[in-house]
């Protein structure tokens, strides 16, 4: 069966949110099994595992994202000049699919944010 883009593209994004969180995580753990001041160090060293694993999120969700519009508006744009007909509600559609994924980026970006600042 073959996949579509979309598929293997929201299939590779779950991949590397996985990963990213597994590398905060495991910043978490060394943190917690520091002592002294090597406890200083390694917590130096959590918080840069986590701003890596934020921009990694950021900028797999912006790439990925980006992806998607280029995807849409090249689609969007084929459509209507085969059907200048019904134009407006092919550009109606193409705007709310557009929203979604700048949703779905923006959601990315506050997880970056909690993992650096919560986490």
């Amino acid at each position: 069966m073959k996949k579509n883009r979309l598929t293997v593209l929201m299939s590779v994004m779950a991949f590397v949110l996985a990963f990213t969180f597994i590398l905060v995580l495991s910043g978490n753990v060394s943190v917690q099994a520091a002592e002294g001041t090597a406890e200083a160090v390694e917590a130096a060293d959590a918080t840069g595992d986590k701003a890596m694993a934020a921009a990694i999120v950021v900028g797999l969700a912006a790439a990925a994202g980006a992806i998607g519009m280029g995807i849409a508006v090249a689609k969007s744009a084929e459509s209507m000049a085969r059907q200048p007909e019904i134009a407006g509600k092919i550009n109606s559609t193409m705007m709310l699919g557009m929203v979604f994924i700048e949703t779905a980026i923006i959601y990315a970006l506050v997880i970056a944010i909690l993992i650096i600042f919560v986490l």
